[in-house]
């Protein structure tokens, strides 16, 4: 509620008279059925924002939205983690709250990790456009990753390319990608990518309507099971385990081979220290043995050379009267 508070209290404040004269107030931007609050260091960011959204303003297999969406831009951290509230997760780059139809995101001020602010931004309104088809109908793992595929989010598949857990544990349940957002930042983008996965292979069933009758039927007032026994003619459990199945496939061996190749770069980075090593050692055991080696044979050389002044005997004694020079 607080969040809610401070909000509307923001956007109630862009209303009040002469706020347009003061320099570092925020501002309000209005364009279709998007209303952006920000502040002017983020007037570029925002008017970017509401452009994109109004230019592509429409999702697969759903009804053009018309619901009006506020998208408050924060600042800096601080702002937004007193926007989005402490249930918010750390790694939050963006929070939709599809029943109040506003959306927190993070200003210029964010970091890397925050990712493109257009891409975020759609996956937002993605979220917001699936809960006014469906109301609060979808589990998680189905809105995230209905999301991440509105968005266009393909880079979500690297993360399942280096996940070993596929490889040693196998793909997990759909129920079990549920706990995985709650988990932490290294669980949650693997549940991110497997729920991506997971709807797009529900909209692979039906190449020509993709999930268009599925989200008819559901939207009737049909479970998820049922919806999706109308619409593909599959059980949600068998689906469940043909999505297993063909993950783990495609990604479990990658994965394994991608970790068995950083295993292997770490063990020669652990290994080339003591190889060096001992090349080291070789080479001077080497060299003390050619030098060993040089000694005894000029030893054996001057032994040969003694032996045969013996056999020769002593030469002539000098003369008294030699002379030298001419």
């Amino acid at each position: 509620m607080g969040r809610l508070l401070a909000l509307t209290g923001l956007a109630l404040a862009l209303c009040a008279p002469g706020i347009a004269a003061q320099d570092d107030a925020p501002r309000r931007l209005d364009t279709g059925r998007f209303t952006v609050v920000y502040y002017p260091a983020d007037d570029v960011l925002a008017h970017a924002l509401v452009r994109a959204a109004a230019s592509n303003d429409s999702f697969p297999w759903l009804p053009r939205p018309v619901q009006r969406v506020l998208i408050a831009v924060a600042p800096d951290a601080n702002r937004f983690r007193a926007w989005v509230g402490p249930s918010a997760p750390e790694w939050g780059a963006a929070i939709a709250f599809p029943d109040s139809r506003r959306i927190v995101m993070q200003g210029r001020t964010g970091t890397s990790d925050a990712g493109d602010p257009l891409e975020v931004l759609r996956h937002e309104l993605a979220h917001m456009a699936l809960h006014e088809r469906l109301g609060n109908r979808p589990p998680r793992w189905f809105d995230e990753g209905y999301a991440s595929v509105a968005a266009r989010e393909w880079r979500r598949e690297d993360v399942l390319a280096a996940n070993v857990a596929l490889a040693l544990k196998g793909t997990p349940s759909l129920d079990e990608l549920e706990s995985g957002f709650r988990g932490g930042s290294v669980a949650a983008q693997s549940a991110y990518a497997l729920s991506y996965r997971a709807v797009t292979e529900l909209a692979s069933l039906d190449p020509e309507r993709g999930l268009t009758l599925f989200f008819q039927y559901w939207a009737d007032g049909n479970s998820l099971d049922r919806a999706m026994r109308q619409a593909f003619g599959l059980t949600l459990n068998g689906f469940e385990k043909e999505f297993q199945r063909r993950t783990s496939r495609r990604y479990g061996g990658l994965a394994l081979f991608a970790d068995l190749s950083i295993a292997m770069l770490v063990l020669t980075a652990l290994l080339l220290p003591f190889l060096f090593a001992r090349r080291g050692r070789d080479r001077r055991r080497l060299r003390a043995m050619v030098a060993a080696d040089e000694a005894a044979e000029r030893a054996e050389q001057r032994s040969a050379i003694a032996q045969l002044l013996r056999e020769i005997g002593p030469g002539p004694a000098p003369s008294g009267d030699a002379s030298t020079g001419t």
